[in-house]
């Protein structure tokens, strides 16, 4: 799934794309992805200028100058391209939605398993489930040790299953939480009310560190995920234990291995000598 570096690759590449422009048309090829494309969203969005693309979490809006906004979630295996009028793309399997846009721009909605979301929010205010449960955005001040620290205090689970839920750290996920953890010396199976104000403080400058620079690799493309130009992501050579079962860890001196368990049914990956 991608997680907020992949997704803020993409929220870039569509701002510079798109912001400005009018949807001319929209051709929603099907409308069974996780939940159902809505009943009247072509009608509800052609004709409307995109003012700012935006993003919470690992969700996607499309800021309208109607005061509304379509409201994207990737799941599993989706992607959004930006394809040029003079490199038209040819429709593939897997494309849902493709949206034309002024200068002959078209945004392609791609999605292998359907787990997607594609929605309409008439008003980009109003209040929404999907958005208002989600906790603070890791890269903002929202963020801190203190906050984090007395979150955590409330809860007796394994720190690493803890992060991947979204109202403790809106956008964390699988790969970047271990990767976090391993930069703060911190073990994925301790108990989040055992976690230190010292372990909070390099926990926050860890994933803000991490989440980072994955960003600026463009994200992570483990198996089908690229940005909104069609390029891959290029963090996954920079993975120090994700993925890395067996292998030395990375760490000078350590002499260690990087170790895989299963934790809430996803796979964790640390070092036990740098991780104690």
């Amino acid at each position: 799934m991608p997680e907020l570096p992949e997704v803020e690759t993409i929220r870039r590449g569509l701002a510079r794309a798109l912001e400005g422009r009018t949807i001319r048309k929209v051709d929603v090829i099907r409308r069974d992805l996780r939940t159902p494309v809505p009943d009247g969203f072509e009608r509800r969005v052609e004709g409307q200028r995109i003012e700012r693309v935006s993003r919470r979490a690992k969700y996607l809006l499309l800021e309208l100058s109607g005061g509304g906004a379509i409201l994207f979630h990737l799941g599993m295996s989706g992607n959004l391209f930006v394809v040029e009028s003079s490199t038209a793309r040819v429709l593939k399997k897997h494309d849902h939605v493709v949206m034309t846009i002024e200068g002959g721009r078209q945004l392609v909605f791609n999605d292998t398993r359907r787990f997607g979301i594609m929605d309409f929010l008439e008003r980009v205010d109003d209040p929404d489930p999907r958005l208002d449960t989600l906790g603070p955005e890791p890269l903002g001040n929202a963020l801190s040790a203190p906050s984090l620290g007395k979150a955590l205090g409330k809860r007796r689970g394994a720190i690493k299953p803890s992060l991947l839920d979204q109202r403790l750290v809106a956008g964390l996920g699988n790969i970047y939480a271990s990767e976090a953890l391993f930069r703060a010396g911190i073990s994925p199976r301790r108990k989040c009310c055992n976690i230190s104000t010292g372990q909070a403080e390099r926990l926050v400058a860890a994933i803000r560190d991490v989440l980072c620079e994955a960003i600026e690799a463009g994200g992570s493309s483990l198996r089908d995920f690229a940005g909104a130009d069609g390029e891959p992501g290029y963090f996954q050579h920079h993975f120090r234990v994700y993925g890395r079962a067996g292998l030395a860890c990375q760490t000078e001196g350590c002499r260690g291995q990087v170790k895989q368990i299963t934790q809430a049914g996803r796979s964790t990956f640390f070092c036990g000598r740098c991780q104690g």
